[in-house]
């Protein structure tokens, strides 16, 4: 593993490692600290017991001194008494010297003549009420606590009388006892020393210490463990709220996207199906889930899926479902194996989309460029059919009038003029669909733009017995257009709806807003549209009609366009037709 990467990995528990790192290095100073002061204040402790204790083992000695010169002992019994008291366990030596370090008397006979504690400023000692202590190096393998002080064995004072019962004589006084060597006096002064065996101590204090560091060691774990559990808790809590978070933007994204999704888990079982395959495929999320693909999905998906490249990369293909009521939907279907970060494979996605507006975009794509190329081939044309239309008008007219006596010469006149005059209509219709088309926008009423156009459409419509019912929005905005080209594309929609009625019928016309759209629509229940037809009625001279040019409503599309809007037929044949159009507006008032 690199170094550069190391803060960015995770342990196996889901901790980064500088959070590893950073609680050692709060948590370990601090319990190292508590050790080491439990350490050094057990070490306190055993030196004040191993004080007190010397203390107490002096006192006591002395306490016998004092018994024995009360009961007038010799040097030889307060001898026996020195070596009886170093007799108690742990004690390894007992001393009395003079101010000179001369031992005067010794738990070790043999050490008596001998000097000790020259190193010390022994004059000081035996002039202080102070106790010391030091430890004296190993003798024999062993440690040894060695407590000292003057030696104070206080002999009663001049005068003292031991009790006597009543009616007695006093008792009389108390010579000193008679000692090897002189215990008090002017100018005498005695120092003691006690040495104790530190071995059960220091067995102690190695066990006592041995304790402080294991439970040291196990309170530093616990507040390891405490930091990384509530590192863990955190963790859990935050991962908890973002899975949160991420689920419901994912399956807000996943309902709402406009392609179908159908996710598998890794026994091709459908765990997850969106509203809009929902749709398409007709299927019920709630049935589907749980469900095998097998049971549920088209056989052209489950193809997709055991596709042989579908483990290196995604397969996409367009297919053809076929639904209820024999309608063909073509659809676009990739297919990809799901996987985490380390490979491991989790199932697959299915992801489809409707192609049927992106196949009506591309022919209406095609259908104007066909426009757009076929226009300008018109324009050339026209103009050169224009010339020669003049001409045979001219002869056509002049033979009329010259053979005036002829009825059969004037009918045939009369049949050249009427057919260069529509031929003459023709090309002026295909030099204006040729030529762009220019608008002048303007706030107008839709309203009056459409009673101004019915008022041109009255005649035909009565001689039909056709009636007309307006459905308008109240409180319509000044819509910005050209009135003259909408009243155009309204007067062509509205003669082919009176076209398609032969005996009678009803037309509907609804104006209405939608957001940032007007939405005008015109119905007829006319003869309608086949559905073959519906497919090219806007391509230049396309007509079904037997005196029809064409060019109609390829016009409207052009006039349409020009006012960034858009127009859509639908029809059954037999059942009549809707035209929708719909052009943008912005809140203009008057």
């Amino acid at each position: 593993m690199k170094s550069g990467n190391l803060l960015t990995k995770r342990f196996w528990t889901g901790i980064p490692p500088w959070v590893l790192i950073g609680a050692v290095l709060v948590l370990l100073p601090i319990f190292s600290l508590m050790t080491i002061e439990n350490i050094n204040r057990q070490k306190e402790n055993s030196e004040r017991l191993l004080k007190e204790k010397a203390a107490a083992l002096i006192r006591s000695f002395e306490a016998g001194t004092r018994t024995g010169m009360a009961g007038r002992w010799d040097g030889f019994q307060l001898q026996k008494l020195l070596m009886e008291t170093a007799q108690q366990p742990d004690i390894v030596h007992l001393t009395v010297t003079d101010a000179g370090g001369m031992i005067m008397a010794s738990s070790d006979p043999e050490q008596i003549g001998n000097t000790h504690g020259k190193e010390l400023d022994l004059e000081a000692i035996s002039g202080s009420s102070e106790s010391f202590w030091r430890i004296l190096p190993e003798h024999h393998g062993k440690k040894t606590f060695e407590f000292y002080r003057k030696f104070t064995p206080s002999r009663p004072p001049q005068g003292f009388h031991r009790g006597r019962m009543k009616g007695e004589s006093p008792l009389p006084l108390l010579p000193p006892p008679l000692l090897p060597f002189p215990v008090e006096g002017p100018g005498i002064s005695r120092i003691i020393f006690i040495g104790l065996d530190m071995d059960s101590i220091e067995e102690a204090q190695r066990a006592d210490t041995m304790h402080t560091v294991v439970m040291g060691t196990i309170l530093l774990f616990i507040g390891f463990a405490g930091v990384m559990m509530l590192f863990l808790a955190q963790n859990f809590r935050m991962t908890r709220a973002s899975l949160s978070r991420i689920k419901a933007f994912s399956d807000t994204l996943v309902e709402n996207m406009p392609i179908g999704l159908i996710a598998l888990d890794t026994f091709q079982v459908i765990t997850s199906f969106n509203q809009v395959a929902d749709r398409v495929l007709n299927l019920s999320a709630i049935h589907a889930s749980g469900k095998k693909a097998s049971e549920i999905l088209p056989r052209m998906f489950l193809e997709l899926i055991s596709h042989p490249d579908i483990a290196t990369r995604t397969v996409e293909k367009e297919i053809i479902y076929h639904m209820a009521e024999k309608t063909r939907l073509p659809l676009q279907v990739s297919a990809a194996r799901l996987q985490d970060e380390t490979g491991m494979f989790l199932g697959y996605v299915l992801l489809f989309k409707d192609l049927r507006e992106v196949q009506a975009l591309q022919k209406a794509l095609a259908r104007s460029q066909r426009l757009a190329s076929v226009g300008s081939l018109a324009a050339g044309v026209a103009h050169e059919i224009r010339n020669p239309l003049s001409s045979i008008k001219g002869f056509a007219t002049y033979f009329k009038e010259r053979y005036s006596h002829i009825p059969e010469d004037q009918e045939v006149s009369s049949i050249m003029i009427q057919e260069v005059d529509r031929l003459n209509r023709v090309v002026s219709q295909l030099l204006a669909f040729a030529k762009p088309v220019t608008i002048a926008k303007r706030p107008v009423s839709i309203s009056e733009v459409i009673r101004n156009t019915l008022k041109l459409m009255e005649h035909q419509t009565h001689d039909r017995q056709i009636d007309i019912e307006t459905n308008i929005q109240p409180e319509l905005p000044l819509i910005p257009m050209d009135p003259d080209q909408i009243s155009q594309v309204l007067l062509n929609l509205l003669l082919n709806s009176v076209e398609a009625m032969t005996c009678g019928g009803k037309i509907v016309i609804s104006v209405t807003l939608n957001q940032d759209r007007l939405i005008l629509q015109i119905s007829d229940n006319g003869a309608g549209i086949s559905e073959t037809d519906l497919s090219q009625i806007f391509d230049l001279y396309f007509t079904t009609k037997t005196s029809g040019t064409g060019l109609g409503l390829a016009i409207i599309h052009n006039i349409v366009d020009a006012h960034d809007g858009d127009i859509k037929i639908e029809s059954l044949a037999g059942k009549g037709a809707t035209v929708t159009i719909r052009l943008p507006f912005e809140n203009t008032h008057p």
